[in-house]
């Protein structure tokens, strides 16, 4: 089961649709406070429709609360537009962390710097960065596919 984790959140519609997405894939979400919504908005149900119920949903009040989880963080891989490093380049096993930051401003250069592993999904540069709906869907699925293939 791959774990994706949400750093402070803003739009709730988007913590839906990843949260919809994690329930089709089989994947536990975790979400970091502050979130820029309520939790029980009618927006987040709105766009994780029926499908909330069943998802797998850890809350953190902090950074270090989620941090004390991680059983290796060797396995915890950060998404920024800022990295050089292809999400396509990495190989994913199964319970592996993947971590996106906030839709506004990414994940914190503090942030980046506790961890190794570095990605970024390649894009036009026409763009700053994709939603992070879509990210999270390009990544789980490539992570998907990876140890589909293993098995």
């Amino acid at each position: 089961m791959l774990n994706v984790v949400l750093v402070e959140p803003e739009i709730p519609n988007n913590t839906g649709n990843i949260g919809r997405l994690c329930v089709g894939t089989e994947s536990r979400l975790h979400l970091i406070h502050p979130f820029g919504f309520v939790i029980n908005d009618k927006n987040l149900k709105r766009s994780g429709l029926d499908y909330w119920v069943h998802l797998d949903v850890t809350e953190y009040q902090n950074v270090e609360e989620w941090i004390q989880q991680i059983p290796d963080q060797s396995r915890v891989f950060l998404m920024s537009s800022h990295s050089e490093k292809s999400y396509l380049e990495t190989e994913f096993q199964d319970g592996d962390w993947l971590v996106f930051g906030k839709e506004s401003v990414g994940l914190s250069a503090e942030f980046m710097e506790r961890f190794e592993n570095h990605l970024t999904i390649p894009m036009s540069p026409l763009i700053r960065s994709f939603n992070i709906a879509n990210s999270v869907a390009f990544v789980v699925g490539e992570a998907k596919r990876q140890i589909g293939l293993k098995k």
